[in-house]
């Protein structure tokens, strides 16, 4: 017996708004690093010139990007590396299991992007416009 509750007519809808809210949650980073909103995420001492100051270009321009779902398969492949680098280098070293680094965000995040940049950006999205 099958039961559905989404019908499976909405699946590429669905990843457009699963685009969409990963986009904006990204984005949300790059603004915090960058554009100091909002205010306080970010502490005093950050300095832009660091690997975490670089990975804030990236998850502005890459989060703007997959907001609009344009150019969505390389800002995707771009956030996802840069995802995992966190991952290897900030979390990882403290220890194996995600649960217990603090690196679980980041693995998801890693793993959710590299999926959008195979599936692509969904129905509603630039890119799917410029297509058309």
């Amino acid at each position: 017996m099958d039961i559905t509750i989404i019908p499976a007519s909405w699946t590429p809808r669905l990843l457009s708004v699963l685009r969409f809210a990963t986009g904006l949650t990204l984005l949300q980073h790059g603004c915090a690093k960058l554009l100091h909103f909002p205010a306080g995420a970010v502490p005093p001492t950050f300095n832009l010139n660091s690997m975490p100051g670089y990975a804030g270009y990236i998850e502005l321009v890459c989060g703007a990007l997959l907001v609009l779902g344009l150019l969505t398969r390389p800002a995707a492949f771009l956030a996802s590396g840069m995802t995992a680098v966190a991952y290897f280098t900030v979390h990882a070293p403290r220890g194996f299991f995600p649960i217990l680094n603090g690196g679980e965000l980041a693995v998801v995040y890693c793993f959710l992007f590299l999926y959008i940049c195979a599936a692509g950006p969904g129905p509603w999205s630039v890119d799917a416009k410029m297509k058309k």
